[in-house]
């Protein structure tokens, strides 16, 4: 029985307050593993659990929240120990006070970044949540809260190990900061569409914020989704001094007596908040009530974690990754030459591609493998999302599993093994789902029978819980030269679908032409009339100058690109063609619908040979590892080292990291490009020892994440940069003691260290590290980093630079040591 649900008929429902806070107010020790607590010290939980049922919690969160194989691999107990203690120890608690009050597993992240952003595989982190869920499962928790998440892929794992390996009802909340994103970079419809997909109980936001610094991110959540909204914010922002937040529980109260006008239905409290608090929006909530939540409208719309495409108007996806008549891109498979994959996916997305369409399907490869690899690796350079071309389950299963966000799955079809086989793996995770007008009869000739096949693929579809939303119906292009009545058959369908049925439309456009001269004259007319008739996603190749043309001025005659921006930005600075010359070279230059690259993006491939510090500079910026490291060892045959460095590495290195402090770009990019340079770096410090001449350190750098702490995703980000940067960099680790850090700057002669923290509580080891380093009186300068720092607070405690991320931590380096 689903006690959640069941809870979840109330008008609200209240969650408790700040685990940490309660156990930091009662001793706990710095550095100390708040899990072992459930074993030592089980009456401090059961006191702190009945405190908030007494103030009106009907959900109390175990203390479990560390509790995965990683942070507790040097505690001496199990996972399913302490697991099974913190659930037992809620459970009492509510047997004393409260026996209708349910316990929630509660479980946060890992701590280590997921591929390709960082090195934990995704069925690793599968394991290690599934290995959570069991334990708390087995032990009677009522459900399971994922909180506190920041990586959209890290909560996918989370959620489907629950859903395969568990019965538990599932809320899950991800920590978003002022800037409406994640750490990772992940948006609120990418959160929202894609694990309302997965189909939890309850979402919403933690942490990170107070209620009023959270109400921008509440309003844009609940726009994107209809199932009951959790919102669990920090007492305030803390003073880094004193620890105290600035929200007392009665302004707590207020505030989130005014957030109720979006549709909560879960409220809660996080950092900073304590049974006071609870109480106080206990109160509230019983004086005033809550507001219902009217449904909204979700739109049509796919995603990848950091970029959300909403199909209201004509989009293209772009078609050239896929194997059919292309001879180079089947050797590329054949030779698991992804480099070749990502420059087709970056050439396209250049030339404007709002989706990429991935086909690897060819005979002599493990097609699932080969899907599997290429969704990631394309989603390491790229963020559009991307749709799943296979009609083979396996395969989508697979690459469906690893995708971060949600994807568009080509396709199914009216045949029964194809419906039975494909829709229910699109329900499972979440996708939207492309149905092919024809079934075991082939293609209809007549329009109103391809109707009657998109209407049977949206009965079936909507029959098993796939929203109407993400059915998209496609009509199937015939080829004009052999059928040429044909044509209006699939407009008059595609019609049809779009007003009749009111389902998006999809149509592959090229096989119009095929036959025919001129095919992009054909091509680019077609599919102007088929946008007339309501298509929606145009698969087509965007590298084709007037395919996209065609696209961006449809959109400005009928009135979607508004004052004409998007046409405006995209030919402004062309020269005036006062005719158009049907035999134009540039359409000449398609062979069989395919073109010379457009859109400003390089093929590396075709310039082997005679690379340039351009084409490094581009390798880096766009995340080509292979291609890096192979460009700059040609390029080491006759440049100096130094060179490359100062001409492409460094200068890629600082627009990427601009682009990262304006919000441009985000957290995966900033890994890849740093990673691409690393390789370039080793492929010259490897040439130069070669040389006899070993490479100079721009100086020696102390980095550690401080006594207390075990926070160190932060800290690595940072060393891979400052390495990238020239400086060797002496990396102490996490939960450093003082006199660690003071022996390892004297030992290396380090004229710089960097501080790293996580949580307000160890802030006062940061303070005695720096106490010390100046004890000694070491020529050292000391920078600081971490959430929970101030530019006030790093001044407080006489650190001599106060670093916001990891690009400002190489311009204090590059000021320091040059």
């Amino acid at each position: 029985m689903n006690k959640l649900k069941e809870l979840l008929q109330k008008d609200y429902v209240i969650l408790d307050g700040g685990m940490g806070t309660m156990l930091q107010a009662a001793g706990m020790k710095m550095g100390e593993t708040p899990e072992m607590l459930n074993i030592t010290e089980p009456e401090l939980l059961i006191s702190i659990h009945e405190q908030y049922l007494k103030a009106g919690a009907d959900i109390i969160y175990a203390n479990t929240f560390g509790g995965n194989r990683y942070k507790l691999e040097e505690c001496g107990h199990s996972v399913d120990e302490l697991v099974t203690a913190g659930i037992k120890n809620a459970k009492k608690a509510c047997a004393n006070v409260n026996p209708r009050a349910l316990v929630a597993l509660d479980v946060g992240p890992i701590g280590q970044l997921l591929e390709p952003t960082g090195t934990l595989s995704f069925e690793e982190a599968y394991e290690m949540y599934a290995e959570i869920v069991k334990a708390g499962e087995a032990a009677g928790a009522d459900l399971v809260v994922f909180e506190t998440m920041t990586d959209l892929l890290d909560v996918k794992a989370a959620v489907l190990a629950a859903k395969e390996n568990s019965q538990l009802p599932i809320m899950t909340t991800m920590t978003f900061e002022e800037n409406m994103r994640t750490f990772t970079g992940c948006q609120i419809s990418s959160f929202a569409l894609t694990i309302s997909g997965l189909g939890v109980d309850a979402l919403g936001v933690n942490c990170s914020l107070g209620p009023k610094e959270l109400e921008p991110v509440i309003k844009e959540l609940t726009g994107w989704t209809n199932l009951p909204v959790i919102v669990k914010p920090n007492a305030g922002l803390p003073d880094p001094v004193t620890n105290e937040y600035n929200v007392t529980a009665e302004q707590f109260a207020e505030f989130m007596k005014d957030l109720r006008k979006y549709g909560i239905k879960i409220f809660g409290g996080c950092c900073g908040t304590t049974p006071e608090f609870i109480k106080c929006l206990s109160d509230m909530l019983h004086k005033e009530g809550n507001l219902a939540k009217e449904p909204v409208k979700i739109p049509s719309a796919v995603c990848s974690a950091t970029s959300t495409v909403i199909v209201d108007q004509p989009r293209v996806v772009g078609e050239r990754i896929n194997p059919t008549g292309k001879k180079v891109f089947k050797q590329a498979l054949l030779d698991n030459d992804m480099d070749y994959i990502l420059g087709q996916a970056l050439e396209q997305t250049g030339a404007g591609a709002d989706i990429l369409d991935v086909n690897v399907g060819l005979p002599g490869i493990d097609e699932r493998q080969m899907m599997v690899d290429t969704v990631k690796a394309l989603q390491s350079v790229v963020d559009v999302p991307l749709q799943l071309d296979s009609t083979i389950p396996e395969v989508l299963d697979a690459a469906l599993r690893v995708y971060n966000g949600k994807p568009i799955v080509n396709s199914v079809n009216g045949e029964e093994d194809s419906l039975n086989n494909i829709l229910p793996i699109v329900k499972k995770y979440g996708a939207a789902v492309i149905g092919l007008a024809l079934d075991k009869d082939g293609i209809p000739k007549k329009a109103e029978d391809r109707v009657a096949i998109a209407r049977k693929i949206m009965d079936r579809a909507i029959a098993i819980g796939i929203p109407k939303e993400d059915i998209y119906i496609d009509c199937l292009t015939l080829t004009a030269s052999a059928e040429q009545e044909g044509v209006m058959e699939t407009l008059n369908a595609l019609y049809e679908v779009k007003h009749t049925l009111g389902l998006r439309t999809v149509l592959g456009v090229s096989n119009i032409s095929f036959g025919l001269p001129n095919r992009v004259l054909v091509n680019h007319i077609f599919l102007t009339m088929a946008m007339q008739n309501g298509l929606d996603l145009a698969i087509i190749n965007p590298n084709i100058y007037e395919m996209m043309g065609a696209v961006r001025a449809y959109k400005l005659l009928a009135n979607i690109d508004k004052n004409s921006v998007d046409y405006i930005k995209a030919y402004a600075s062309m020269p005036n063609i006062s005719k158009i010359n049907p035999m134009n070279t540039a359409a000449n230059a398609v062979q069989g619908g395919q073109t010379a690259q457009a859109g400003g993006s390089v093929n590396l491939k075709d310039k082997k040979g005679s690379y340039t510090c351009d084409d490094l500079f581009y390798a880096v910026e766009k995340g080509l590892k292979n291609e890096g490291a192979a460009i700059t060892e040609e390029l080491l045959a006759g440049m100096d080292s130094m060179d490359i460095v100062n001409n492409a590495l460094i200068p890629a290195l600082d627009k990427i990291g601009e682009e990262f402090e304006k919000g441009t770009l985000f957290l995966p990019q900033l890994i890849m490009a740093a990673g691409v340079a690393q390789g370039a770096f080793e492929v010259i410090r490897k040439h130069m020892i070669m040389s006899n001449n070993a490479p100079v350190s721009k100086g020696k750098i102390v980095i550690a994440t401080v006594k207390g702490d075990v926070h160190d995703i932060g800290k690595n980000i940072v060393k891979v940069l400052l390495e990238n940067y020239g400086y060797e960099v002496i990396d102490l680790g996490k939960d450093v003691e003082y006199q660690v850090v003071v022996d390892a700057i004297k030992e290396n002669g380090a004229k710089l260290c960097g501080l790293s923290a996580l949580m307000t509580t160890t802030l006062v080891s940061m303070k005695k590290t720096i106490e010390l380093i100046h004890k000694n009186n070491l020529d050292c300068k000391v920078m600081v980093g971490g959430a929970v720092l101030t530019p006030e607070y790093a001044k407080e405690i006489h650190a001599d630079f106060y670093s916001k991320d990891a690009k400002e931590s190489v311009d204090i380096a590059k000021r320091v040591l040059g």
